[in-house]
């Protein structure tokens, strides 16, 4: 009789350790953080100048300044991160502006085509 009560008593067991599910957390994908605002923005300005044939002749992250050169126009970009937390880009020009006096508006189109606006 004994062995009777084991004999169940170990089937009850292993049918309720049959009823048990583990779940394993499954396998995941880490996708990179997105890029900051000023990231964004400052790839865009960098590529903006690069589109209309401006070579960036030096890139001041830090500060946020790029300069560049097309012809005898000097562009400069100004990425600026505000209090509020918003990006502000600026583009000037200096030199010879006579000669092409439209970059300084391709240049500004092309950033805001980069941005997606």
């Amino acid at each position: 009789m004994r062995q009777r009560r084991a004999g169940f008593a170990l089937i009850v067991v292993i049918a309720l350790m049959a009823g048990c599910t583990v779940y394993q957390v499954g396998p995941a994908t880490y996708a990179p953080a997105p890029p900051t605002t000023f990231d964004r923005s400052w790839s865009a300005a960098a590529g903006a100048l690069e589109d209309q044939g401006v070579q960036i002749t030096t890139e001041d992250r830090a500060n946020g300044v790029i300069r560049g050169r097309r012809g005898g126009i000097d562009v400069t970009a100004n990425v600026r991160t505000q209090a509020d937390g918003s990006v502000r880009v600026q583009f000037d020009t200096a030199g010879a502006t006579a000669q092409d006096p439209d970059l300084i508006n391709r240049v500004s189109s092309a950033y805001e085509r980069r941005m997606g606006r």
